[in-house]
């Protein structure tokens, strides 16, 4: 009978699709299910717990960030023009071909009703044979000094259409390693030290951390319409991330000790802090202002307005020059177009130079008229790391005496006069200035046989026994 039974429940189980189990495991199996109903609810609200704490920790840090991250971006939004072509540099830069007509340079608000100028201007004739020297000279006592032109690394990655202008793109890296206000992004530090200066001392001052080794025009000697030099390019070393080292020339005009100093600046330099690495790039800088609100380095700012479509500002020279090796330069001449004011920049010489653009007279007081000073040389900035002298090169980090392949050069110096025309800058009326012979120099010549006219080596390593 009880076999029967038996038999009777299991067919009844299998009717209804029941496994043939022993009794004890579906009991187990019944109890089992709350508890894991009971875990996965546990877990999910774990789960919740730690996604609401996370999410509240980045809301707060998003709180912190957003605003300042905002104000860059918008920043870099009024930098960065729409463009028609980007360009990948090999040397890691972006180049943007942004229409000629909406550069950032029209933002600037004397130049709202600004009509670029188009027609080349004429540009001043060379009363000279001494800035037509070949490439290959014949040797003197320093030796054959051949000379190859330097030019502009992107190039090797694309070029910009007609019509548009090449700009280095500005990232947000370049905004945050300044560690400065968005206002003074691509500023000079204001020189709130400057101390009284001479009358026909050159624009440099002694103590702010900042030294030279210059050559400069007389004050109120003459009227001067521009300057022209060929300047050697190196890739001298920087100690500290927020050290430069520039090789440039300056145009000036205003009260050096006042705050009306007038300043166009056009030459090489390195700064990590301002373009990330240790190349050397192609600059610009102005000032109407004794450098306190007014001007930038480059496009940073509105100002300068470009006009080629092959020459970016701020972008990187290539190839350089090599201690007794090759060496490379690069022929600068910035000068007063007659007709309607403007103050040019023209990069390259003879059939190969460039009309890069030009600063606006609208931007300007005392250089709306004429300069009275035109400085020539090299800038460091010595911030005393441990207390001792920085060891930021100048030129090439070697002294003038070492002289060429070794030493740094400006070579054919020339000024432009009234007539618009380019006048050699004699020996005699060339005075110089290094405010630390054992740190940096600066040494004076003139040669006629290798069409060098009036030039002159400059440099130094900084830090070193003569320079503690």
């Amino acid at each position: 009978m009880m076999r029967t039974a038996m038999k009777r429940r299991r067919r009844r189980r299998r009717s209804h699709g029941v496994a043939d189990q022993p009794e004890s495991r579906l009991s187990m199996s019944s109890c089992s299910a709350p508890r894991l109903l009971l875990h996965l609810l546990l877990v999910s609200l774990l789960l919740a717990s730690t996604c609401a704490a996370a999410s509240s920790s980045a809301t707060e840090n998003a709180q912190y960030l957003s605003p300042k991250m905002a104000r860059i971006q918008r920043h870099l939004d009024r930098l960065n023009k729409p463009a028609l072509r980007t360009i990948q540099s090999v040397d890691g830069d972006t180049i943007d071909c942004v229409p000629r007509h909406q550069q950032h340079a029209l933002d600037h608000p004397l130049l709202r009703n600004h009509k670029i100028q188009l027609a080349p201007p004429r540009k001043p004739a060379s009363t000279s044979t001494s800035g037509t020297a070949s490439a290959a000279s014949s040797s003197n006592s320093t030796g054959a000094r051949a000379r190859r032109t330097a030019w502009q690394t992107w190039h090797h990655a694309g070029h910009c259409p007609r019509g548009t202008v090449p700009m280095r793109r500005t990232t947000a890296d370049d905004v945050l390693r300044g560690r400065r206000s968005l206002f003074r992004f691509g500023r000079k530090r204001h020189r709130r030290d400057r101390a009284p200066r001479a009358a026909n001392a050159p624009d440099v001052v002694t103590g702010n951390g900042h030294e030279h080794a210059i050559a400069y025009t007389a004050v109120g000697q003459q009227e001067v319409y521009g300057a022209k030099a060929t300047i050697n390019v190196w890739d001298p070393a920087i100690q500290e991330s927020n050290g430069f080292s520039l090789s440039q020339l300056w145009l000036l005009s205003g009260s050096f000790n006042g705050s009306d100093l007038n300043s166009i600046e056009a030459g090489w330099q390195v700064s990590p802090e301002l373009y990330g690495d240790s190349r050397p790039r192609l600059f610009t800088y102005w000032t109407s202002d004794a450098y306190e609100a007014t001007g930038c380095y480059n496009a940073l700012c509105p100002g300068f307005v470009q006009t080629s479509s092959r020459v970016a500002i701020g972008a990187s020279i290539s190839p350089v020059s090599s201690l007794a090796g090759e060496q490379y330069d690069m022929t600068l001449l910035v000068w007063k177009d007659p007709k309607l004011g403007n103050w040019w920049l023209s990069y390259g010489d003879g059939g190969a130079s460039q009309l890069v653009g030009y600063w606006p007279a609208e931007l300007f007081t005392h250089l709306s008229g004429h300069a009275t000073m035109v400085e020539w040389g090299g800038e460091v900035v010595n911030t005393s790391p441990g207390g001792a002298h920085t060891a930021t090169q100048m030129g090439s980090g070697r002294f003038a005496a070492e002289g060429f392949g070794r030493a740094s050069y400006f070579r054919n110096l020339e000024t432009v006069d009234a007539g618009n025309s380019l006048a050699p800058v004699s020996l005699d009326a060339l005075q110089t200035l290094a405010e630390d012979g054992g740190c940096y120099d600066i040494r004076k010549a003139y040669d006629d046989r290798d069409g060098w006219g009036t030039h002159f080596y400059y440099g130094g390593p900084g830090h070193n026994p003569a320079c503690p």
